[in-house]
């Protein structure tokens, strides 16, 4: 089997548990041991719990916190985030999952980048990240493909952070969650000073800097164009995965998401060891 040296994992939300499940099959029987990975959205916790060996542990404390989410509205109760559980939850079960020891695992680990969207204005950070949530997702659907730039052409910029530097200054965990911060569902943070928005809406598969070496990209939906790149494979899901982008309720739906991912991961490898 060839080896790949850059791994890049795309966002997805709630449909990355598919990525965990693929990498949990692939990563000791390829094996997979890339010397650079990047991650954007939710693609970034799927980054942290692999570097960290804590995918499956992810996976179980979001399970735990569905079970407790009855509704996707805070019909009763508002605060950081607005309307919706989501801020909260996410931030609740990254900072659990990414202890101490997951960050030193990732601190020590190969080169680690997660992307960061800007909003065109950072003193309306929520209303600018909103519109280019709509030309997000307008582009992703007509368009087709996971690199773009209707978003870009409204203002958002984007950074590749370096997780490993995050992990060293204890703020893997803030960086995680904040790479999913999807307006007007999620209030923008910042991060050193820069308002921040889902990086997913700059690119859904960034490549690493430098991009040097076969690169996997791990996508969590198919599209209808895909760039052909020498030394560069998409992989995704053949059908559409069971779990929904942001359903914070129903832990059944991330459980089959994994196990899909799982036996995707098993059909990779038996195609890999024909090459």
């Amino acid at each position: 089997m060839a080896a790949f040296e850059q791994l890049v994992l795309s966002g997805g939300g709630c449909r990355c548990f598919w990525q965990g499940g693929f990498l949990h099959v692939v990563q000791d029987a390829l094996p997979l041991r890339p010397v650079r990975v990047t991650g954007v959205s939710g693609g970034a916790l799927t980054l942290a719990g692999f570097l960290s060996g804590r995918g499956e542990r992810v996976l179980a404390e979001m399970k735990d916190a569905f079970r407790k989410t009855s509704s996707n509205i805070s019909w009763h109760q508002t605060g950081e985030g607005g309307l919706t559980p989501h801020q909260r939850v996410y931030g609740e079960v990254v900072t659990r999952a990414l202890d101490g020891d997951a960050m030193a695992r990732v601190a020590a680990g190969p080169q680690a980048q997660i992307l960061l969207g800007h909003p065109p204005s950072h003193r309306w950070a929520r209303l600018t990240g909103s519109l280019a949530t709509l030309a997000y997702e307008a582009e992703l659907h007509l368009v087709g493909s996971p690199h773009f730039n209707w978003a870009e052409r409204l203002g958002v910029t984007s950074s590749l952070v370096d997780a490993n530097a995050a992990a060293r200054d204890g703020r893997l965990a803030d960086l995680v969650r904040f790479a999913a911060t999807i307006p007007p569902v999620f209030e923008p943070p910042r991060w050193n000073g820069r308002a921040v928005i889902d990086g997913g809406m700059a690119d859904q598969a960034p490549m690493p800097e430098p991009n040097e070496g076969r690169t996997l990209v791990l996508l969590t939906r198919r599209y209808k164009r895909l760039p052909e790149v020498a030394g560069r494979l998409y992989v995704a899901p053949e059908e559409e995965v069971p779990a929904d982008k942001i359903d914070f309720t129903d832990p059944a739906k991330i459980q089959a998401t994994w196990d899909a991912g799982l036996a995707a991961g098993e059909a990779f490898l038996r195609e890999q060891s024909k090459t």
